[in-house]
This record gives structure tokens, sequence and C-alpha cells, in this order.
């Protein structure tokens, strides 16, 4: 059973500028097979941008995902933790904060990110989350793959 963050964290972030539009943000998505991306300046994160947020706090309400802003609809301030913090620790940050991933930084730059996924596969690789989890990514019939 892994003890620390660094251990169950996966490793690289993508990141996306402020004035990045949500159709940029949703297509870093696409191509990197992942639901969220830091909102970040200069190495410092500002937000993390969900799928959900987009298809929640834009689409649905009829935004133009052309000309708004990941800042706009990010979920700002990001509750993080270091590569050092317990497994723990992240649990009840995520349990707390309801939320399921958490930006992992060291010296104050973005270097990881931990889900819940990531947790379920180390901590009960034999629960359906982990099982869920672990196993390789979908894809839609009749639309291509980058």
């Amino acid at each position: 059973m892994a003890d620390f963050v660094r251990d169950v964290m996966t490793t690289g972030v993508v990141v996306v500028r402020p004035d990045a539009s949500l159709v940029e943000a949703a297509q870093l998505m696409r191509a990197q097979d992942i639901g969220d991306v830091l909102v970040a300046v200069e190495g410092r994160v500002l937000g993390v941008l969900t799928d959900r947020d987009i298809t929640l706090r834009a689409v649905a309400d009829g935004a133009d995902p052309l000309t708004v802003s990941a800042q706009a609809i990010c979920t700002p301030n990001p509750v993080v933790v270091t590569p050092d913090d317990a497994v723990s620790a992240a649990v009840g940050l995520m349990r707390d904060h309801a939320v399921r991933r958490l930006p992992v930084v060291e010296d104050g730059r973005p270097v990881g990110m931990v889900s819940l996924g990531d947790l379920a596969l180390t901590q009960d690789p034999s629960s359906a989350l982990a099982d869920i989890s672990g196993a390789d990514p979908n894809t839609w019939p009749g639309i291509a793959q980058p």
C-alpha cells in the first residue's frame, strides 16, 4: 500500500493559459485522453478545468466555447497536495472538499495530479472503481482518435 502522494500520482500535467478558449482546453483533453487541465500562468496554478465544468458551466448555458476562457469557468484556487504528503491526507482533502482530483505541486509548480481512480488502484485494487480506472479508455464508434 502506498504511503505518499508521489507513489500514486500521475506525473506530468497538461496546462492551459487563463485566456485559452474552452475549445482549446477540450481539444487538449481529447488529445491527451484526460478529463481535466490545470489553468496556470508562469507555473502558478490558478484553477482546475474539467470536462464537466465545460459542459455544465458553459455549454449548458449556451455560452460559445470559442469565446469563453478557461479561467472564466474553472474551479479557482484549487486545493493542492505535495508529492511528500501522505496518501491519507489526499483522501481527506478529497472527502472534505468533494473533489475527485488534486493537483500535485512542488515548490509552487504543478508536477502531477492525483485522482480518486489513482487512489482506488493503489489502496483497494479489487474495488469496482479500481477496475474501471485501470481499464483501457473506450473509443467512440465512428469517431477517429487523434
